[in-house]
């Protein structure tokens, strides 16, 4: 599976971490996909989404068939994927989470999504990272 590795100064007061990474790298916003953890029905699960927009937390329910998901605490989501909030990857994570990525990722030959801690982004073709982390393809992101 090809991806790039990209380093980058991670600068969290240019509008959140996911908008830093962008700037720093000169990628389109909508190609920096940030991973958000809900709350669904009581489990945890991962949202793959633009960093230019937000997470709809009832179409994220929809799509795992679920009836109502929160944004999960900060701590639980460090916990639940053992990386910090700015730095959570979809990859990796310390327990396997149902994933949704947004739709918007496959008008892209390849989007970025953290590598595992701020200031790091890996570059892979959408279709690799729904392969990786077996997830639902729906559109979630406003």
């Amino acid at each position: 599976m090809p991806h790039t590795v990209h380093p980058y100064t991670a600068d969290a007061h240019a509008g959140g971490y996911g908008l830093a990474g962008a700037a720093a790298l000169g990628v389109e916003p909508e190609r920096m996909l940030k991973t958000l953890l809900a709350d669904l029905d009581g489990a945890l699960v991962c949202a793959v989404v633009p960093v230019a927009g937000t997470l709809d937390l009832k179409a994220l329910a929809s799509a795992l068939d679920g009836r109502k998901a929160v944004m999960a605490e900060p701590a639980r989501a460090e916990r639940s994927s053992g990386y910090v909030v700015g730095g959570i990857s979809p990859l990796g994570q310390k327990a396997r989470l149902r994933t949704v990525v947004d739709v918007a990722a496959e008008l892209f030959d390849t989007v970025h999504v953290s590598a595992g801690k701020r200031g790091l982004s890996l570059e892979l073709a959408p279709a690799d990272l729904v392969r990786l982390t077996s997830a639902v393809v729906a559109d979630v992101a406003r």
